[in-house]
């Protein structure tokens, strides 16, 4: 509380000395009526050379080119985007330890994956994908620094810097790093993820070109949760266990690491470049070509009869992944017919071990591995209000199969009122792990030859900011895997026959009187009966009650602080698989159903952001009854802080 009072008082006392100059960045707080309800928009201007130089120049490009531009304001939906994943997670839970996996409350089935997943999908949450690289283009250099502390020797620091060396050329360095040893015995976590991106395009704009380069590991401890007869003295709240250290976990000799370099590179050149006052023709060829290396290890110093018997007394095993893909694409753009795309690609993959196994009379084999062949399309087209988007792609040939078709539509009514929707048909393969997988614990080995997995989404949407941004999908499963204990006890993939219906409704409103702010956010999900393989909260809701307002001369300091209220139903909650690293389904144990309180003050000091949160204020009195999945307990009170601080040179 000492040190809460301290941070208050220096975050005020920086507010007073910037009142006492004049800014050289004049940062006003304004309503952003086109991206996120609730957040606001930076007017920042820099003079650079005699030259007055917007924020909105410094341009953050994604893979689908979709830019926006740096955003150094403060807003309640930064609040919730302030976490080691750096993106909201209300339909996520986290585990008690910083960089630990999460456990889903919700689940988003659209997909344009025609490939299987690599295996360990909790290790997967911070690893970033090719879509998660964006690229930059900027005025001057930029440096973005986040910080967070964390739960025990440790902190949390993402650094990132970017510049361009001329109009054509820019690049960028980022490295977010982790260590923090947690509450609990035996779950440090230790995580990396180095990116480098570039970004290129010729003076007439004819050749452009874009790459990078990821390399990322991801280390955690495993304890394999609280023992069972544990769990009375963590939900009695027993003086002597307040220290949760004290506690005796499952197994303390174990740790997973998952750790990928990914080398990319994307680009095309005009043939046709046609661009006046009356009509624009352009028609691009370019490749992508792209290539990953993945593994991820299970390391335990002595075989624990938790996952029955063993092979060997120590357990080491890893799982390899290499997948080179290749695309060779075409583009034509018109004012009248929109933008066509076509491609066709090619894939090679490699996965699985250098061993075999023979069980009980049964080959186990250790590689999947061949090529695949892919078509695919895409259109857009603006017609006034109206967007119109489709794309499409289909395994024409090799050893899999799969297609997926992704479509929508769009329509600005006004101003305030956009509403859309869009239809969503995929077929693939089962993730990689669920088809094979090797294991120096005996059950723990097996090969699958699992039919493709079948799902469709219809999706629809609704955003104002004077109503409610409201967002409904429905979803059929067909072959739905999954992982789940089988008749002895033990985690295997299992393939469902029957079609799993599924709907998710989502409402989002902020409410403003004056200078106070209620923002809220809920979920109502429904499976039908008879298919509770997928398993999930009815409800969600998160609500947030703020007061927001500048202070000081010139406004240099904006201050937000208030009450963030958490809380979704019981629900047989996923178990956690620390040798895997996957959830899977269970059906003993209903968890959830408890409330978090978090209390927070934010302030903004010209382009710093600083947060500070105690976060689950209400954990001593409303019952030690808090899960983030079977046997591993959800964080305790604690209080944090860390700040997002932007530089420009």
């Amino acid at each position: 509380m000492n040190r809460f009072l301290l941070l208050l008082i220096f975050i005020c006392s920086v507010g007073t000395s910037f009142a006492q100059i004049r800014p050289v960045q004049v940062d006003q707080q304004t309503r952003d009526t086109t991206t996120q309800r609730g957040s606001q928009r930076s007017t920042s201007n820099r003079f650079l050379k005699n030259r007055l130089i917007n924020v909105e120049e410094y341009k953050i490009i994604s893979r689908e080119n979709d830019t926006t531009y740096l955003d150094t304001t403060l807003s309640i939906a930064k609040d919730y985007k302030f976490n080691y994943l750096r993106r909201d997670r209300f339909d996520l839970i986290p585990f008690s330890n910083t960089g630990q996996t999460h456990n889903a409350l919700s689940h988003d089935f659209r997909t344009k994956n025609l490939m299987p997943l690599f295996g360990a999908r909790a290790r997967h949450y911070n690893y970033m994908e090719i879509d998660d690289i964006n690229y930059y283009h900027v005025p001057t250099p930029l440096t973005e620094l986040m910080f967070k502390t964390v739960f025990e020797q440790g902190q949390l620091l993402d650094a990132f810097f970017t510049a361009n060396t001329s109009r054509q050329f820019n690049f960028s360095v980022a490295y977010k790093g982790l260590r923090s040893l947690g509450k609990y015995q035996h779950i440090l976590t230790s995580t990396g993820n180095f990116r480098v991106t570039a970004n290129y395009k010729t003076k007439n704009q004819r050749y452009r070109a874009r790459a990078h380069i990821a390399t990322q590991d991801l280390l955690n401890q495993e304890n394999g949760g609280l023992q069972d007869k544990d769990l009375v003295e963590f939900e009695s709240g027993n003086p002597e266990f307040l220290d949760r250290g004290v506690f005796d976990p499952v197994f303390e000799n174990a740790e997973s690491i998952l750790e990928g370099k990914r080398f990319h590179l994307e680009q095309d050149y005009a043939l046709i470049r046609q661009k006046d006052s009356v009509k624009f023709n352009e028609l691009r060829i370019g490749n992508v070509i792209s290539f990953t290396n993945k593994y991820y290890e299970y390391r335990q110093s002595q075989a624990n009869e938790v996952f029955g018997q063993a092979f060997e007394n120590a357990i080491n095993e890893r799982t390899t992944l290499e997948d080179f893909y290749v695309e060779v694409n075409s583009k034509f753009e018109n004012k009248t017919l929109g933008t066509l795309g076509a491609r066709i690609g090619y894939n090679n993959f490699n996965y699985g071990y250098d061993k075999l196994v023979f069980l009980n009379g049964q080959r186990i084999g250790n590689r999947i591995k061949g090529d695949a062949i892919s078509a695919g399309g895409s259109y857009e087209k603006q017609l006034g209000g109206l967007l119109v988007k489709g794309n499409a792609g289909l395994m024409v040939s090799g050893d899999l199969t799969g297609n997926f078709l992704d479509a929508g539509l769009e329509y600005k009514l006004n101003d305030d009122l956009i509403a859309g929707g869009g239809i969503n048909i995929n077929s693939r393969k089962p993730n990689y792990n669920h088809l094979l997988y090797q294991s120096d614990y005996v059950n723990y080995n097996w090969e699958n030859d699992f039919d493709n997995v079948k799902t469709k989404q219809l999706s629809l949407y609704l955003h104002s900011k004077k109503w409610a941004d409201v967002e409904v999908d429905i979803n059929t499963i067909d072959d739905y895997t999954y992982f789940s204990k089988n008749a002895e006890g033990f985690v295997r993939p299992f393939q469902s026959p029957k079609t799993i219906n599924y709907l998710r409704l989502r409402l989002s409103r902020e409410i403003s009187w004056g200078k106070f702010h209620l923002m809220n956010t809920i979920r109502y999900q429904n499976v039908a009966k008879g298919e509770e393989l997928l398993q999930v909260p009815e409800i969600i809701t998160r609500n947030t009650l703020y007061f927001a307002d500048n202070f000081f001369e010139n406004n240099a300091l904006y201050l937000q602080t208030g009450i963030n209220f958490t809380y979704f139903t019981s629900f047989n909650m996923n178990a956690y698989d620390p040798l895997l690293s996957e959830f899977y389904v269970q059906s003993a144990t209903s968890l959830g159903g408890f409330p978090m309180f978090d209390f927070f003050i934010n302030a903004k000091v010209r382009q710093t952001r600083i947060f500070l949160k105690a976060e689950h204020i209400n954990s001593a009195w409303t019952g030690y009854n808090y899960f983030s999945a079977p046997n591993y307990p959800y964080r305790d009170f604690t209080v944090r802080f860390g700040l997002v601080w932007n530089f420009f040179l």
